[in-house]
């Protein structure tokens, strides 16, 4: 079963629990860990899963003493015990003698978690075992020659064990590690990353957390990983040139996420191969999409300017021409900029300053700011094919101006509104005079609209008190006659930011990873 989508948080109390506030500190810190257990992939093992149930009953001699399974074929016992956690697989070498030396042959899949008794994992006393899982590990990577399909190492306390480290390091690059996920349980939050992490040439997948980057410039010239495909990064200490040297050494990467970044992140995306970019809880600088000819998805969720004076960050988007899926934009956090013009309010669209392959598009807006509403029309001419539009009502902290109909009527025609957008979620609807404005002009406007989600604010409004304020927008001059309405309490409790879900934002047979209401 897939995880509740996460709730965002204001820039304010990110702040303050990302330990601006000392006393929030060790708080903060425990938040965004909570963030980067999130963001990993899941083991392709189980515990819990049927099959390795199944290796303990196949312990247990059937009632005819005929041992069927030992009988199959050996690529189908590899690949039984390839699908076990490793206790589980080694296990399997005590059956019967056709079992013997099988684990060793099969591709190993190792989570440190699993090592764990589940006591330990309930009640998350895991510093104190933390040598005991270290020793585990240790044993197992010296044990099995390789190679290993996965390698799952969160529950150590890394500076403890630096020297193991090393060593883990060097064997998982010998035995042909494909998939990794390595996090340091704090503290120390910069603790250095083995420069040796990238011999492991043989990487498909790696996520890694609570680190610092080692120096790029200090590394060998043919250090990289060419058959990477997806990178995470989360609560790590990184240089620009670091991330660049990163992206420019991964030549096949498809999926890049950061998260909880310690460092202001500028992004310059210089690829071939990426097609989805997440970035989430960090404070950036600039993210310029310069040559991304395969580039699908460029995903923000709670992103907010480092910049002590009232320079704002800038998203640049440059040559992306298969980029169907951009958001959450936030016009009060940051510029937008297509190819050398800066959108701002009233601009008039031109060729230079369209991006056609947008689908679907999702922007927090303050509607109590009049300033900020009066770009929203700028922002959706530069996008004029948009299918599936998320917005998002942020609550601002002091109104200054609403905006009525008429001013969504003297904005000119908006192409995606007039004749492209199939669908629109309003997220976060408070009942304001301009937040019904806004809707009623989708209305009348929107010739092809089949539906409309309007998700009320979980603390503001009820869904009966709702009914009177829905009046006006009922008695609308709909442009789509078969337009659906749909209105229902938002999950999100706490408000505040954007609800997301990493795992979704990187499936691509998810058209819409925006909506995790479905």
């Amino acid at each position: 079963m897939d995880p509740e989508p996460l709730i965002g948080m204001s820039m304010g109390n990110m702040r303050a629990y990302l330990g601006r506030d000392g006393d929030n500190l060790e708080m903060g810190t425990n938040m965004l860990l909570q963030h980067t257990y999130y963001t990993l992939p899941y083991p392709p093992v189980s515990r819990a899963a049927p099959l390795a149930l199944a290796a303990a009953a196949a312990a247990c001699a059937p009632a005819d003493g005929v041992d069927r399974i030992s009988g199959l074929p050996d690529v189908v016992l590899r690949n039984i015990v390839s699908r076990l956690p490793a206790k589980d697989a080694a296990r399997t070498s005590v059956l019967a003698s056709r079992w013997r030396g099988l684990w060793r042959s099969a591709p190993l899949a190792l989570v440190d978690a699993h090592l764990l008794p589940a006591v330990v994992l309930r009640e998350r006393c895991l510093d104190r075992d933390s040598p005991g899982v270290a020793a585990a590990v240790s044993r197992a990577l010296a044990a099995h020659p390789g190679p290993f399909r996965c390698v799952h190492l969160t529950r150590c306390k890394m500076d403890a064990h630096r020297a193991e480290i090393e060593r883990w390091i060097q064997l998982l690059a010998a035995k042909g590690v494909e998939e990794l996920v390595f996090v340091n349980r704090p503290w120390p939050l910069n603790l250095p990353l083995p420069a040796a992490l990238f011999s492991c040439t043989t990487l498909t997948r790696l996520y890694i957390g609570v680190w610092r980057l080692p120096r790029t410039a200090a590394l060998p010239r043919a250090a990289g990983f060419p058959h990477l495909r997806e990178l995470g990064l989360s609560m790590v200490f990184m240089e620009d040139r670091d991330l660049a040297f990163l992206i420019d050494r991964c030549p096949v990467l498809e999926i890049l996420v950061i998260f909880c970044s310690k460092t202001p992140v500028h992004l310059r995306l210089i690829s071939r191969s990426l097609r989805c970019v997440q970035i989430g809880f960090s404070y950036f600088t600039d993210i310029s999409v310069v040559d991304a000819p395969c580039l699908e998805r460029l995903l923000m969720w709670v992103t907010w300017s480092d910049s002590e004076d009232d320079k704002r960050p800038r998203i640049k988007i440059g040559h992306a021409p298969k980029l169907h899926v951009m958001g959450y934009f936030q016009p009060e956090m940051c510029e937008l900029e297509i190819g050398s013009t800066i959108i701002k309010a009233g601009i008039k669209a031109t060729a230079g300053t369209i991006v056609p392959s947008i689908n679907v598009m999702a922007m927090e807006v303050r509607f109590e700011v009049r300033n900020e509403v009066k770009m929203l029309p700028s922002f959706l001419k530069c996008f004029p094919n948009i299918k599936t539009l998320h917005i998002r009502s942020e609550k601002a902290d002091e109104a200054t101006g609403k905006v009525n109909l008429k001013f969504w009527q003297e904005a000119g025609p908006i192409e995606c509104v007039q004749c492209h957008i199939k669908e629109l979620i309003f997220h976060e609807f408070r009942g304001s005079r301009s937040e019904f404005a806004f809707l009623k002009f989708i209305a009348e406007r929107a010739q092809v609209l089949e539906k409309m989600v309007i998700v009320v604010a979980y603390a503001c409004l009820s869904l009966e008190n709702l009914n009177d304020k829905l009046k006006s927008l009922a008695s609308a001059q709909w442009a789509s006659k078969g337009c659906r309405v749909q209105v229902f309490k938002s999950p999100l409790t706490q408000g505040g930011g954007p609800g997301y879900n990493t795992h979704i934002g990187s499936d691509f047979s998810c058209a819409d990873p925006f909506d995790l209401l479905s």
